[in-house]
Formats: structure tokens, C-alpha cells, sequence
């Protein structure tokens, strides 16, 4: 067996052909005759498939090829038809794996799945020994490693270019002109603005004084900014979200009142259609709900409901079923369908131009993890109880506890979310992905097409208007998307390349999310600080203990791999560089259900890969006795709130022996952490729809979208430090959760600034775990995350603490022997 080796950087590869396949022995060996006993004892399914779909008379078989880093998934060709078929396709691959071979499979695809014909390996010492790569043909094997029947062959060509040679590596954005993450469907945009938003609504208090008496932030209101953008609105509302529900109020801070604030979502919808405007919605359709419940479905999502309340209306509400694309065999129809969401959340609107003296106006768009549903209003106070009269008594959401309502009290499930706010080009490539999504799904019909909104309503914006303005913005969009959702993606690769999009076995993928996360990661110089609701992958190195099989997880996003080989090649540099990622204490759900646990099972596993890789390294340095929190941190939020005077109590009371009774009753709660952002220096960040785990990062799950953008006269260089919007919104988000302030905090990366907010976190923790309740509210949000790490890097629970708090939940989580890690990971 080969010599395992990192390969951390970019391969580019091209499957050119297969020089023959037998016919008629070809389809002996995919029917099970003539292979060794390990192949043909397969399962029943497997047994089936080849009764049914492997007759002689087949005349056409669909052949396609994969790429594998060892059993790590990396590329997928077309399917073509023939014995000798020529793909001349091209890969571009960004790879973070110890990995011993690449190897290249070709399969048969039929209806129901695949059947392997064959692989060829290539090894990665020859590939590292190759400077201007390999370009051969490769012998086909079976199982046995023996030639298949025929001695059939297939071309590949593969470079290898190491991260460490890049020009860019660890050095921030270096310069205004920096282009963005290149190949991608959407460009970096030139002269846009942007307005970041920490929660649905941030009120005017002594925290938001602060912030902006040291130019840190200027508190700006979400869902009041998104009820302005609607009732201005002229021509066009066009809404893409996972969920909206019409029953929600978007202005319900008394001291901000404005005209129509009492209107609900949907009698504003209604009335802005009624004026003219344009209102489309694309809602994701549950398609797991059944007729009995169908009104919230299966993930509550109101989609039904939404759809029902526009009924004879002039707002036009489509719900959208994640749908499988065209090719897809009949299984992973089944799956897509069934498993997977339409998860963007996207305002689009037009508005009042903002430059020159045009009579047209502009679009507006913003995006985030926000959605337009109940729940989700919060300010940074994030209050358990207080509220439960007020702006939440109609819009009490915990779902974390069976039978919860405002009639039993709180504690209600805090949430804390991101969104954006983006005008200039970058705000039409918003639009135009709706238009993909809507042409898709619906056709042309309502739709004002770019092209008649550019000639008759709305005015182009100039990339160059603001572009050397102090407070102008580079934005670009990113997305997770396939074929089967956007309309007009190619079916020719080169045309596909062309577009910064890729081939899979059955559909065209964009995955420039994930290629964006990666792009930052390695570009990081100083520090990362992340928030997301999960926080799942490069499953490919996890540790294989436990009984799991590597190759069914195939959670094989790069970013935590990623994340863990910077902080390694930082220790080996002798550099500081620390990263911070604040995840929720669980997956919003029933604790001890097996679908929280089994996530929080891999979250374990990824943290402890992460953790292993920088212990490894400081070995290595000859570094001991080090706090391996000084280089990676996971925290988690929570409150914990003193009951005041003016509280009603409850009319019923929860369950005796309750999590719902026990939280009561501790008057404490994690802050759900359903944001979706990373900062990277202080001078670049991502905010989008999309989680940290599979279902987001795929391309071929959920489908998302994102932008990430840097301010081009506020980065880091010889003058100073960036000292922009980014950081000011850092502040910000520090300022909510650790409701103080430090010069350290200027310095994220500084061991100083590492070691004061875990002391800060570590106390916090301590107060709101503890059986006691003081007299004060906990003076803090930050919470460092329930776990020890061990010396190695191993995951373990903290003294006392195997469950959270309230709960008989294990806070490292249970592997699941029956929900597969498709619809967990």
C-alpha cells in the first residue's frame, strides 16, 4: 500500500477516455458473473437491481467516472453512452486530505443506483514527484486488484499545486484590487454598499450608545429596513425563504413606531399588490408533511398555510419542492426530495435610486439566516421571560420542549441571527438568482425579466460610482445550487467551466459557497471568527473508531480541515493566529432526540479531528504542555434571567420532571445560534443562508446563497489595521455577547485577547450551569462550549456535565444506527 501524504491545494485533473470495454463480458461482470465472491454475495438490493436492470439486450450502457482522494469523493463526470467513452472533462479541485492514492472509478448508471466496472490508481508519491503533473493511461482493476476482463485502460491527466506555493497564502486581501475567489458563477462587484445587522432588531440602549461614541457601529434594525424596503416598493417584492409566515408583525418596538407597523406580513404582501407591485414568493414545500398536518408540516415551516393565505390574491406564492435533477436515479429522487430544502433567504426590492438624477430606481437586496417566519424576532437582550407580554406574547416559539406554549411561560427559545442589506450590482445578481429559481420552478409567467426591468423601471448601477469612496464595498454572491433549481445552467462541461460551474454524474452543480469559505480560510492571516447553527465535516479524516465506515458519512466539505491545516501551518511558522467559532449548545429540536444526537455526534467527531491536528503539530514543534484552546475555541450562548416584579406568572404550569419544568424553574436557556457568517482579519466576511455541514456546503442539497466582500480602502496594511465596517461589526456582535469591553479585544488574534474572553466565557459558564440563581441577571452571553480536550486532542465531557444543563441530553451526542448521515451530516 502507498505512503499516505498531505495534499493540501489545488489538483487540477482531466478524465480524457477509456481506450475499450468489452461488451458482452462488460455486462456479465456488472450482472455478478465472473467476479470474485466479495462482489457477488452483494445486498438484496443490490441483487435486485441486477435481476431487473442487467439483460442481455441492453445495447447502451451509461458510463461515467469519479475522482477519489482515497474515499473522499472529490469529482464526477457526465454519463455518455458506448463502450469507449470519450468524457475530455476537467476538474478543478481544492483538497485538504492525507491520502495515499487518487483513484478513478468507472461506473455503470442505471435507474436505480451504479455498478462498478472498474479502478484505476495513481499514486500520490508520483504525483508529488511530478512537477509538471502526470498524463497516462491507467490500468483498470476489479475488486481484486486484478485487470479487468479486456485489459480495458483510462486516459487521466493530474497536477498538483500545494497551498504553500500560492502567492496569496496567509496573506489577507493584500491590496484594493484584490479580484475575489476566482471561477465562480457570479463576479466580485464592484461599488456596492452594505448594511450588517446582528438580530432582527437591535434597540437604542447604552450598548448601542457605546458603540457608536467609538465609531464602532451604527445600530441598524433589520425587519424594520426590510418593512421600509416593501412599503416603498414600486415595481417589484420578489421573496425566496425557507419559511415566511404572513401572521408575523416586522415592527414591534413601540419606541420606533412607523405608519402600518400593525400590519402583518401578509396584509402588507396583499396591500403592496394591490398597489401594482409585483409580489413573488418562492416557499419551500415540505414534501414530507401529509394531509393531516400538513398545514405547519413536517419542520413547521407554515408552508401550506402561506400558500392558502395568498389564495385569490394578487401576490403570487409558489411553494417549491426541492426537486431531484432530470438524470437522477430513481433513489436519489427519493432523497432529494424528501431530505433536502430550499434554504435561501432573499429580499429583492426596488427603491429609490440613490445616485445621479435618473428617474428610475434601484434594487435593493438582502439576504442572510433570517427568515421571514415566527421565531425569529430578538434583540440583542435575547430575553427568556420578560418579553412573553410584549413582542413576543403572539410569537412564542421553543420548540425544544413537547407541548410548550405562552400559556405554560417561558423560557422561549432566544434567537440570534445575521443578515445583510446590499445595494449597487452586487444587489442584481440577488435578483437574478431569483429569476433562475422562479424560471425553473414556475416559467416565465409574472416575472419581469432583467432585461425589461433594466429598459423601463430600474437603472443599472455604475461598478465605479462608489469605488474609491472610504465606506464602498467589493461584493460577491455565492451559491449552493443545482441544475434541478436554476434555470439555464448548461449541460456542456467547457460551457459549464466557463461559468465557474461543475459537472456531477447527473446534474451541473454550483458550489461556490464552500469555494469562498476555503478561498478565506487560506487567505487568513491573523484570526477567523465564525458563527453558525451547525458546524460538520471533512469526514473524510475523522477518527475511525466507534465502528463508523468513513465512506457512508461523506460530510467531505473542506472548511474544517481547512480551518485546522492554517493552525497547524501557523504553529509550524511560529505565528499566532487563533480562530473562534460560537455554535449553539444543541440543534434547535428535543435534546434526546436521536437526530440532535447523531448531530452533535459528528460535531464531536469534528471538533476532536481539529483538535487531534493541532495537538499533533504542537508534538511536533517540541511545544508542551500547551492549552489547545489558545489556537481553537467553540463557545455556545446562553441566558439566565432573575424574575422582576412586573413578570406574570404562567396560567398552567409544564410537566413535573420536565426539561420544560427544569428550565422553568432554573430561568435559564441556551440562545439559539442560527447565524450563518465569518470574519476573517477584520477585513473580510461571509453572511449567507448557508450552515457549516453537508446539506449546505454540497451544491447538490440545500440549495443557498451568500455574499462575501471586503471594504477596499478599510484593509489591513502598512498604515494600520482594518478598521472598518467588518470590525465594527465585530465589536458589535463582542459588545452583545460579553456585554463589556477591553482594549484586548482590538487584537483578536493576541494570546491577551484569547485568554480574557475564555476567563470571561469560562465564568459565564459557571453561572449559568450552576444550581444556584443569583440575584443578577448572568452578566454575560458567551458561554465556552461544554467540553474538555485532552492533551492529544481528544473530546471529553467536563466534570459534572455529560448532559446540558435541564437535560438527560449527552452533550457529546449518540451515533444513530438507523437515521443515515445523509439527512444529519
Amino acid at each position: 500500500m502507498a505512503a499516505a501524504s498531505v495534499l493540501h491545494g489545488t489538483i487540477h485533473a482531466t478524465i480524457f477516455e477509456i481506450d475499450r470495454l468489452k461488451r458482452g463480458l462488460f455486462f456479465s461482470d456488472l450482472c455478478g458473473r465472473g467476479k470474485s465472491s466479495q462482489m457477488r454475495n452483494g445486498s438484496v438490493f443490490s441483487q435486485v437491481k441486477r435481476m431487473v436492470f442487467c439483460w442481455p439486450e441492453i445495447a447502451e450502457s451509461r458510463i461515467y467516472a469519479t475522482i477519489d482522494l482515497d474515499k473522499a469523493r472529490v469529482g464526477r463526470s457526465r454519463t455518455i453512452a458506448g463502450s469507449n467513452p470519450q468524457w475530455n472533462e476537467s476538474f478543478h479541485i481544492y483538497c485538504a486530505h492525507t491520502v495515499s492514492n487518487v483513484i478513478f472509478t468507472v461506473k455503470y448508471h442505471d435507474p436505480v443506483g451504479a455498478r462498478v466496472i472498474g479502478r484505476a490508481y495513481l499514486s500520490v508519491d508520483e504525483i508529488l514527484r511530478s512537477q509538471r503533473g502526470v498524463d497516462r493511461w491507467l490500468q483498470l482493476l476489479d475488486e481484486d486488484m486484478n485487470p479487468i476482463h479486456g485489459g480495458s485502460k483510462i486516459r487521466v491527466k493530474l497536477q498538483f499545486f500545494d497551498v504553500h506555493h500560492d502567492l496569496n497564502w496567509s496573506q489577507g486581501i493584500k491590496a484594493p484590487d484584490f479580484n475575489g475567489v476566482p471561477g465562480t458563477f457570479f463576479k466580485q462587484r464592484k461599488g456596492c454598499r452594505v448594511t450588517l445587522y446582528p438580530d432582527a432588531h437591535m434597540p437604542d440602549d447604552d450598548v448601542t450608545q457605546f458603540l457608536m461614541s467609538k465609531g464602532y457601529y451604527k445600530p441598524e434594525c433589520c425587519w424594520e429596513d426590510i418593512f421600509d424596503a416593501i412599503s416603498n416598493a414600486r415595481h417589484l417584492i420578489y421573496i425566496a425563504g425557507w419559511s415566511v409566515y404572513t401572521k408575523i408583525t416586522l415592527i414591534r418596538d413601540t419606541k420606533r413606531w412607523k405608519q402600518g407597523g400593525e400590519m402583518s406580513l401578509g396584509e402588507l404582501l396583499i396591500k403592496k399588490a394591490n398597489e401594482g407591485v409585483n409580489v413573488l414568493m418562492l416557499v419551500w414545500d415540505d414534501r414530507t408533511s401529509v394531509a393531516d398536518f400538513k398545514k405547519d408540516g413536517l419542520m413547521a415551516t407554515h408552508d401550506q398555510e402561506t400558500k392558502d393565505y395568498f389564495q385569490n390574491t394578487n401576490v403570487h406564492c409558489v411553494l417549491c419542492p426541492r426537486n431531484p435533477d432530470k438524470d437522477a436515479s430513481i433513489f436519489q429522487g427519493i432523497q432529494v426530495s424528501t431530505m433536502f430544502t430550499h434554504h435561501q433567504k432573499s429580499v429583492i426590492v426596488d427603491s429609490e435610486f440613490t445616485g445621479g438624477q435618473s428617474r428610475k430606481r434601484s434594487i435593493v437586496s438582502f439576504l442572510g439566516g433570517i427568515d421571514l417566519c415566527d421565531g425569529r424576532y430578538d434583540t440583542k437582550d435575547h430575553s427568556l421571560f420578560r418579553t412573553l407580554e410584549t413582542v413576543h406574547h403572539d410569537d412564542f416559539h421553543q420548540p425544544n420542549f413537547p407541548g410548550s406554549s405562552i400559556t405554560k411561560g417561558g423560557p422561549r427559545e432566544p434567537w440570534h441571527d445575521i443578515h445583510c442589506r446590499i445595494q449597487g450590482p452586487a444587489a442584481w445578481d440577488v435578483l437574478y438568482n431569483f429569476e433562475q429559481r422562479w424560471k425553473k420552478q414556475v416559467g416565465s409567467q409574472y416575472l419581469y425579466t432583467i432585461n425589461e426591468l433594466d429598459s423601463r423601471y430600474i437603472a443599472r448601477p455604475n461598478e465605479v460610482e462608489f469605488s474609491h469612496d472610504n465606506e464602498a464595498w467589493n461584493i460577491q454572491i455565492f451559491r449552493s445550487i443545482d441544475g434541478a433549481a436554476a434555470f439555464d445552467f448548461p449541460e456542456s462541461p467547457v460551457k459549464a467551466a466557463e461559468l465557474g460551474l461543475i459537472m456531477g454524474k447527473d446534474k451541473v452543480i454550483d458550489r461556490s459557497i464552500q469555494d469562498a469559505y476555503i478561498h478565506a480560510i487560506r487567505r487568513a492571516k491573523n484570526f477567523i471568527y465564525i458563527e453558525n447553527q451547525y458546524f460538520i465535516g471533512s469526514s473524510y479524516d475523522w477518527n475511525k473508531k466507534d465502528g463508523i465506515k468513513i465512506e457512508d458519512i461523506n460530510a467531505l466539505n473542506l472548511i474544517p480541515k481547512e480551518i485546522s491545516l492554517k493552525i497547524v501551518s501557523k504553529i509550524q511558522a511560529g505565528e499566532r493566529f487563533v480562530v473562534y467559532i460560537v455554535l449553539p449548545m444543541w440543534p434547535e429540536g428535543i435534546p434526546e432526540s436521536n437526530s440532535v444526537q447523531a448531530i452533535l455526534d459528528w460535531q464531536r467527531r469534528t471538533m476532536e479531528m481539529m483538535y487531534t491536528d493541532i495537538a499533533n503539530a504542537l508534538k511536533a514543534k517540541g511545544i508542551s504542555n500547551a492549552d489547545l484552546r489558545d489556537y481553537l475555541m467553540f463557545f455556545c450562548l446562553g441566558n439566565r434571567e432573575v424574575k422582576t416584579p412586573e413578570e406574570r406568572n404562567p396560567q398552567e404550569k409544564p410537566e413535573p420532571d420536565s426539561d420544560y419544568k427544569r428550565a422553568q424553574d432554573a430561568r435559564r436557556f441556551m440562545i439559539y445560534v442560527h447565524s450563518k457568517m465569518m470574519i476573517v482579519d477584520d477585513e473580510y466576511i461571509i453572511i449567507g443562508s448557508a450552515n457549516i455541514n453537508q446539506r449546505s456546503m454540497d451544491g447538490a442539497r440545500d440549495t443557498e446563497i451568500a455574499m462575501g466582500g471586503f471594504q477596499p480602502q478599510q484593509i489591513t496594511s502598512p498604515k494600520g489595521l482594518a478598521r472598518g465596517q467588518i470590525f465594527g461589526f465585530r465589536m458589535a456582535l463582542w459588545s452583545e455577547h460579553l456585554l463589556r469591553d477591553s482594549d484586548t479585544f482590538l487584537l483578536p488574534e493576541s494570546i491577551e485577547c484569547v485568554r480574557n474572553v475564555r476567563a470571561v466565557a469560562d465564568q459565564n459558564w459557571n453561572l449559568y450551569s450552576s444550581q444556584q440563581m443569583g440575584h443578577e441577571d448572568l452578566p454575560g452571553h458567551l458561554l465556552s462550549y461544554p467540553i474538555s480536550i485532552s492533551e492529544n486532542g481528544e473530546i471529553g465531557t467536563i466534570p459534572g456535565f455529560e448532559c446540558f444543563p435541564d437535560t438527560k441530553a449527552r452533550v457529546l451526542g449518540t451515533k444513530s444506527d438507523y437515521l443515515p448521515p445523509i439527512l444529519t451530516t
